[in-house]
Parts: C-alpha cells; structure tokens; sequence
C-alpha cells in the first residue's frame, strides 16, 4: 500500500501540472490572509481553518482528479447525468436548506459545513457537455447545424432551468449557460445560433420585466446600476458600501487589519466582506496594487487552463478545459463587477479568494482534472522536456 502510494505521488509530480497547483494554491493562501482580516472583527478563527483544511483537503482531490481517466469516466456518461440531476433534486429534500433567499445549500448531519450542488455538478456539467459535443464531432454531425445546436442547448438549458426552478439561484445558473456558450464557441457552433440565443434571451428578460414575471428585488438590482441614487440604503446598499471601501484604499491601501469597513464591527459597514465583497477588502487594505494582484493570480490560472486545453489530446479534452476556463472567467468577471457596482449582486464568489470550504475544494477538484489532461497530452510534455 505504502509503495503504491509512493508511486501514485511520483508519477504525480512527474507529469501532472504542477505550476497550475501552484497558483492555485498561492491564490488561496491570498484569499486566506484576506479571509482572516475580513472576520478580525468577529474575533471568530473558524473561517480561517475551514479555509485552511480545504485548501489541504484541495491539494489532497487536486492530485486524486489528476488521475483519473476521463474517457473511462464518460463511458458511464448516463450515470453522470443521473448524479447531476439527483443532486441538484436534492435540495428539496429536509437535506436542502435556504442561505440568503435561495435554496442553494445541502447540510448533511455531521459536516460542519454547507455543500453547494452546483458547485459540484458544474464539474460534471462540464465533462457530460463535452463529451456529449465530442461525439457529435466523432459521429461526423455538422455542428454548424440546428440539430447539433438544439441537440446540446437542450442538455445546458435544461439542467439551468430545474437548477433555477429548485434553488432560485439565478447566478450559479448563469455560470451554467456561460460556460455552455463558450464550449459551443469553441467547438465551432454557427454564430447565428449565438445571435438567437442573444435576441431570444434578450426578448425574454423584456418581456418578463413588462409583464412583471420578474421579482421586485431583482429588477430593483438591475435598476440600481444605471441609477446609483435609487433605494441606496436598501437595492444599492450592499455596491455603495463596496464601492466606498474600495475607493478609499486608493494605490496602496490602508495597511492590512487596518481598514476602517473591514475592521469595523458597525451593521453599517461592508457586508459578506469575506465572501461575495472579499475583492473590496483587499481593495481598501492593500490598494489598487492588492487588487490587481488578486487579477493576475487569476488571470494566470485561466490562461494556463487555456493553454493545456490548446495543447490537448482530443478535442474532449480540449472542451473540458475550455469549460473550466470558462466557469472561472464568467464568475471572476461577475464578482469584481458586483464589487465596482457595474454588475447585479447575483451571489457569485471570486474563484479560490473567497470564503467557502465546499466551493474551494470544488475548485481545486476542477483544475485536477485540467491536470490529469495535461499530463496525457503529448506536446505538453516536449515543451517541458525543452524548458529542462
């Protein structure tokens, strides 16, 4: 067993991408610091633990999803299916339990925290789409077709659609059908399709808006964007105040554990500083520079999830990758606008920076598998063998 263990590790560090391990973990160790001075007023160390033993537990799925064979995997792609529709029902069950207006969360007894079902199945998700556009690629399909097009936004609709319907959360469901529309870019899907997808979504959300099938607290998010002034201390409370502390750390902040909403124990001050606004904590204590830290670490782990998938394989391979890059681009964008007030306030965390054990565990589970793909694609290996 001991030995077996050794060579599962040597082959690890052999092949697998050990620079994307890297900066995802220096990102989380940043988000960790930052989750500690944003809970200094709660004089509560649990956030920094939980934070902390995922980050070990991450590493620990990181080099076990690095292993596994996808194709093998996807042969048993209706089970995947299967998983992902059931734990997503999960939430109607006594397991599912409401944080913040949505029925997001599954509490199973004796885990000390919440398990969020869509950051599990956008794994899934991923895998199942691509290999479900990589066969009608195999299978010779135009994907250029309607056909092809309505044969997949079927799947990504779909399972957008029940996962909205159960858990009202709207924006984990928009990372669903972001990372649907960049794998059907990729994969060479006609851009007429795209533009039907625009204009139908876009006729969609007027015609919900007029006819008042859209909820008050969510049009008053979006009515706040173009109009700072409105509801300020109700819609536009959460983005003023982030805004705010932000804007006063200027190029190189306060100073860490000194900002004056971070450290303020006040009701007033920022909220879910050490979640959804954990990019306006680094805003105030450690400045512009902070901030555009935090963008490069991310940044460099997009383009190299983007790089492997250039290099990859099979064009499965290159989908899957495509999919992760993307899940990480869509909820990074969302987040930094939700904290400079130019995107609605939808409950999307920054990717490894933000507090939640489930969610960074998942994340490292996702670039795992982006590692396991790199260490079977064969031209990654000779630009490794001519860096030596």
């Amino acid at each position: 067993m001991i030995n077996r263990l050794k060579a599962i590790l040597a082959d690890f560090f052999q092949q697998a991408d050990l620079m994307l391990l890297g900066l995802c973990s220096a990102a989380t160790v940043f988000g960790i610091l930052l989750i500690f001075s944003a809970t200094q007023y709660k004089r509560d160390s649990r956030y920094v633990i939980i934070q902390t033993v995922a980050l070990l537990l991450g590493i620990c799925v990181y080099i076990g999803f690095s292993m596994v064979d996808l194709e093998i995997l996807m042969k048993k792609w209706k089970w995947v299916l299967a998983f992902n529709v059931g734990f997503i029902l999960l939430l109607i069950t006594p397991l599912g339990t409401s944080v913040g207006g949505n029925r997001a969360w599954l509490k199973f007894p004796g885990i000390p925290v919440s398990v969020g079902p869509a950051e599990v199945v956008k794994i899934t998700f991923v895998l199942l789409l691509a290999w479900q556009i990589a066969w009608l690629r195999e299978e010779k399909r135009d994907l250029r077709s309607f056909h092809s097009a309505m044969f997949t936004a079927a799947h990504a609709f779909g399972l957008c659609g029940l996962y909205f319907v159960v858990s009202g959360d709207m924006g984990n469901g928009l990372v669903f059908l972001f990372i649907f529309i960049c794998m059907a870019f990729v994969a060479g899907f006609a851009l007429r399709w795209f533009a039907l997808l625009l204009g139908g979504g876009a006729a969609a959300v007027i015609a919900a808006w007029n006819l008042d099938l859209m909820p008050s607290y969510m049009k008053d998010r979006f009515i706040v964007l173009f109009d700072h002034s409105y509801e300020p201390l109700d819609a536009g409370w959460q983005q003023t105040r982030s805004l705010l502390t932000l804007g006063s750390g200027g190029v190189f902040g306060q100073g860490y554990l000194n900002g004056t909403q971070t450290q303020s124990g006040y009701g007033t001050s920022l909220p879910a500083r050490w979640t959804d606004f954990i990019f306006s904590v680094a805003g105030e204590e450690l400045g512009m520079i902070g901030c555009v830290a935090i963008l490069l670490l991310l940044t460099a782990i997009i383009v190299r999830v983007l790089l492997v998938a250039k290099n990859a394989q099979t064009p499965f391979h290159c989908y899957v990758c495509v999919g992760m890059a993307s899940m990480l681009l869509f909820q990074t964008m969302i987040n930094v606008g939700m904290c400079l007030f130019v995107m609605p306030v939808i409950g999307i965390t920054l990717p490894f920076f933000s507090y939640g054990g489930s969610s960074l565990v998942t994340l490292f589970a996702a670039m795992g598998v982006v590692s396991g793909i790199k260490k079977r694609s064969p031209s990654m290996h000779r630009t490794a063998r001519l860096l030596r």
